[in-house]
């Protein structure tokens, strides 16, 4: 399918009622462009998996939408109300230059674009690469996992999966039965297969999870009955928690944000044998003392080990 792109180059300060404007005259999903640096505070809330280098912030921002030219939506007077709305805001805020540029594209330029930025990397003797590029000649003696993340999160280079890794590579056995909550690309449970585990049974609240982690075990080519994955809460659907099973895994690994932790922790251990290991991770440091006190009012719980990388903390704790 191809889509008209229609891309308004602006000031940076004038994207957000821009984008409220596009909001209201009924344009759905934009796409902005600018080199604007994330904040401090910005980066502790979120993920970021990829995070190009950027040219000096120069205040300008490009804002595109798209719309496809065999629906019924009137190009021509979307176009009118785009103009009209700028007319608006031009009146109390300064636009810059205010170009409507017309292109067109195919959804695989924009759902894809953010491939380029992803290159294969090591974690100690792990090689991770996309499944596009090709293998460096450096690595080729490295245990390869092969990530293509589609739309779901995932690609190993941040801090926290990073992390994770290497605590499953201290952990994981031949007769290692995982559970890997919120499992996004699939990245860890493939990970620990391809260290010798046993099995893994992961879950995620995301459909597209679902369907990269299928695809993702194609690409490791690792049979469908070493990795089952369920759209789903674990903390709240009973119907979830029965299909995971009861005191059944040896190892639980959770990326996930702090908050969500505090919450799973009082959940996981009736899915965990004896003896299990809990792997946490997600944690900036500035959540660490909570997730810490959750852990150790718990009493299923004894803390294991502490791991650090960056700004990023693992909490690794063993069922009693």
């Amino acid at each position: 399918m191809r889509w008209k792109k229609f891309t308004l180059t602006t000031t940076t300060e004038a994207v957000d009622l821009i984008s409220s404007m596009f909001d209201e005259i009924g344009i759905e999903g934009i796409e902005i462009e600018d080199n604007t640096p994330l904040t401090e505070a910005e980066t502790k809330g979120m993920f970021i998996d990829i995070l190009p280098e950027l040219p000096p912030d120069e205040g300008i921002a490009k804002v595109s939408f798209y719309l496809d030219p065999d629906s019924d939506v009137d190009i021509e007077e979307m176009l009118k109300r785009v103009e009209e709305g700028l007319d608006e805001l031009a009146l109390f805020t300064d636009l810059g230059a205010r170009t409507l540029e017309i292109s067109e594209t195919e959804d695989k330029d924009w759902i894809n674009n953010w491939k380029q930025y992803f290159k294969p990397f090591t974690v100690d003797d792990i090689l991770i690469k996309p499944t596009w590029e090709e293998i460096p000649e450096e690595h080729k003696e490295k245990l390869l996992i092969e990530i293509d993340p589609g739309t779901a999160f995932g690609t190993g280079q941040h801090e926290t999966t990073q992390l994770c890794i290497r605590q499953l590579k201290k952990y994981v056995t031949p007769d290692t039965k995982i559970l890997d909550v919120g499992t996004g690309s699939g990245i860890l449970g493939i990970t620990a297969l391809k260290l010798g585990a046993k099995e893994v049974f992961g879950t995620d609240l995301d459909e597209n999870a679902i369907v990269a982690v299928k695809e993702n075990m194609e690409a490791n080519d690792i049979s469908p009955d070493k990795f089952r994955v369920l759209k789903g809460n674990i903390i709240d659907d009973e119907d979830v928690k029965k299909e995971v099973g009861f005191e059944a895994y040896d190892l639980v690994v959770a990326n996930i944000l702090a908050d969500i932790i505090i919450i799973l922790q009082k959940e996981i251990p009736v899915h965990m044998k004896k003896g299990a290991i809990f792997i946490t991770s997600g944690i900036i440091n500035m959540k660490e003392e909570a997730v810490k006190k959750a852990f150790s009012e718990n009493e299923a719980f004894e803390l294991v080990e502490i791991t650090y990388q960056g700004e990023w903390v693992s909490v690794t704790v063993r069922k009693k």
